[in-house]
């Protein structure tokens, strides 16, 4: 594979943006700094991520990263409307890359008639138009990029502006490290020449074969996650995964009957040094057991010393296992006709 194989397979340019995705994360976290953002977030009992797709992955991983530090719930909302807990003393963040996401409008003017603490984030649309109707902070992203892309604008100005609201300490270091990592590694991983692509690599093996995707549940579920909605969008290609130690009181038992099916599966387990010890104990034991019945399995240990260096280090790889699949797939990774179908079908339905 080359450069020039990369150009004509990837139009739309999706390669650029994961290959400077440390720059997308530098500019987020300004954009979080410097946000006019005015909340009064005492008293508040519980945050409420509304948001669908590439905008609420973003969420996902902010609790997930979070969740050792945050003193009140953090609960991500994929609906219509939000849940029945949400009021006065909750903070809910509208989270919509374009600004059109017709679940989050709705969950947005829900959000408003129960009178919670709103904070929008979008590139405009109408998130924008109901922020500005509402006079509630609405945080401005950069337009031009699949939402999934810009995970980035998601993720960084929240985690900033969380920070600013003194709900969490600052994360400028980690910060700092993240950005290096992720610096490196495209580095070597943007180079499909390179002998050191371990991207590319893991996706020549996954070609072909149904990737399942192993993690611990600490703080590795979103990224667990991401990886599965990655393959999906930019592949074409379905991905199944779970997370430990749930998978060993269920799907483990699963790994028995449909022995032609699971030699086409290909395991990937997603390790990082701060699992829990004993977690990391049954990763090698399933490991063991899974190798019984596919001969397929790959291990993606976590780059660095913070907890968000290591999990951004993961969504890196992923990113791109799932790009180079894409073009192996002969697959353009932008473009997802099917949801783009799926919407045109439902905005015939009133």
């Amino acid at each position: 594979m080359t450069i020039d194989d990369i150009r004509k397979a990837d139009p739309s340019g999706m390669y650029a943006w994961i290959r400077d995705f440390h720059k997308q994360v530098e500019e987020g976290a300004r954009i979080g700094k410097t946000a006019p953002v005015k909340l009064n977030v005492r008293g508040i009992k519980n945050i409420v991520l509304t948001g669908l797709g590439g905008s609420a992955i973003g969420g996902d991983l902010l609790r997930s990263y979070l969740a050792d530090e945050l003193s009140v719930p953090f609960f991500i909302n994929r609906h219509y409307y939000l849940p029945d807990f949400v009021g006065k003393e909750s903070l809910v963040v509208v989270s919509s890359y374009s600004g059109n996401t017709e679940e989050t409008i709705d969950a947005h003017k829900d959000a408003t008639r129960r009178k919670a603490r709103v904070l929008c984030i979008s590139t405009g649309g109408e998130t924008a138009a109901l922020a500005k109707k509402f006079k509630q902070p609405w945080v401005q992203i950069p337009p031009g990029y699949s939402p999934r892309a810009a995970l980035g604008y998601s993720f960084f100005p929240l985690l900033m502006i969380l920070a600013r609201l003194g709900l969490v300490k600052s994360k400028d270091k980690d910060i700092k490290e993240t950005v290096s990592i992720l610096r490196s590694k495209a580095a070597v991983l943007s180079n499909p020449q390179s002998p050191e692509n371990m991207a590319l690599r893991l996706a020549e093996q996954v070609k072909g074969r149904l990737p399942i995707v192993y993690s611990s549940a600490d703080h590795l579920d979103a990224v667990n996650l991401r990886w599965r909605g990655q393959i999906a969008e930019n592949a074409k290609q379905l991905g199944f995964g779970h997370v430990l130690p749930e998978m060993n009181h269920n799907e483990l038992v699963g790994w028995k009957v449909l022995t032609d099916l699971m030699k086409q599966m290909h395991v990937i387990f997603l390790k990082d040094s701060g699992s829990h010890k004993r977690v990391a104990v049954r990763e090698n034991i399933t490991k063991q057991v899974v190798s019984k019945y596919t001969p397929n399995t790959s291990e993606v240990w976590s780059e660095g010393k913070s907890l968000l260096a290591r999990m951004f280090s993961l969504i890196h790889v992923g990113d791109w296992v799932s790009f180079y699949l894409a073009i192996l797939n002969n697959e353009d990774p932008t473009p997802v006709k099917v949801i783009d179908f799926l919407k045109g079908e439902l905005a015939k339905v009133k």
